[in-house]
């Protein structure tokens, strides 16, 4: 009798214990000891990744391939995302997309632009002249004007301009560094407009086109045109790393330990020099997680919460 009690009740148990174990999404999700594990996580289906191309849902506005300047006859286009119900100008927050400089699309980040348009962000994505079109500060340029474009109509789009954020990812997360820290608020156009901004996210972004791995990189010789030997001066000035100062937008980097296109040393280096600096830096480094990490879906929501705290701080919605 008192076994057929406690059948039922270790059956419950184990159907309970197959379920989806629920995480903590403040806490790093556990990474893999190395690469070779990490893909074959990947090709089992064991890692799961985001959702990178859907519908833009229903309860969002979107601005598709607006043109926000043309050069050499190449429109350069922009992409915007607002919740339809919103009531007043919102914080804006724009994704700069990887790709070595040399590939890559704004629609890469769909994911972010319509989950933080959601959240109450007007949100866009950018287009930027890629390296067999332009060489290097081309990149920067196309960043600076679309970021002072955004801001001179942002009275279209419920932007207020006074509160805007960069994200930016690989190749995105050095453009991204690069207008942070080099455009204040008075380095205004012919519009008196700055393309200044108020904070900055940096996914595994090169802040050092210095060291061995980048002057070593074909990515990064095609992005400045020229090798180190022939133009170290170049290649210094395009290192966010040199331009830190104490006055710099509060910055948020997330970094893999197991990316093997940018060494998370780089981004080590970086918040050490911004801490030193005295400007404001946070920091993730993920232990055992790979370049473009965020398209686990455990990182992107990790890195989400701690992007919406880091938001709410200084670009805050009122």
């Amino acid at each position: 009798m008192i076994r057929n009690i406690f059948i039922p009740i270790i059956a419950l148990t184990l159907l309970l214990g197959c379920k989806a174990k629920q995480y903590d999404v403040s806490v790093p999700p556990k990474g893999y000891s190395n690469n070779t594990t990490l893909k074959i996580a990947y090709a089992t289906g064991a890692l799961k990744l985001i959702e990178r191309d859907f519908p833009v849902p229903e309860d969002i506005k979107e601005y598709k391939d607006v043109v926000y300047k043309t050069v050499d006859s190449i429109p350069l286009k922009l992409d915007i995302y607002h919740s339809k119900d919103i009531k007043k100008d919102a914080p804006l927050i724009i994704f700069i997309h990887g790709g070595a400089w040399k590939k890559g699309n704004k629609h890469d980040y769909l994911v972010y632009l319509a989950s933080f348009a959601q959240k109450g962000y007007v949100t866009a994505t950018i287009q930027y002249r890629l390296t067999d079109v332009a060489k290097y500060p081309a990149q920067l340029h196309d960043v600076e004007d679309a970021v002072r474009w955004l801001k001179l109509n942002a009275a279209n789009y419920h932007i207020d301009a006074s509160k805007v954020a960069l994200v930016g990812g690989s190749a995105g997360g050095h453009l991204a560094m690069m207008n942070a820290y080099s455009n204040t608020a008075d380095d205004v156009d012919a519009n008196g407009v700055s393309a200044n901004v108020q904070a900055l996210v940096n996914f595994y972004g090169p802040s050092n086109l210095t060291d061995d791995t980048a002057i070593n990189a074909s990515s990064v010789q095609y992005l400045i045109g020229k090798s180190y030997e022939e133009a170290p001066e170049m290649y210094k000035k395009a290192s966010p790393l040199f331009l830190i100062s104490k006055n710099v937008p509060p910055t948020l980097t997330f970094q893999g330990t197991l990316d093997e296109l940018v060494p998370y040393e780089q981004s080590d280096i970086l918040h050490a020099t911004l801490q030193k600096a005295g400007a404001i830096s946070y920091y993730h480094k993920l232990k055992g997680w790979p370049h473009t990490m965020d398209a686990s879906v455990k990182v992107n929501a990790y890195c989400q919460y701690h992007m919406d705290r880091f938001f709410e701080k200084y670009i805050p919605i009122n």
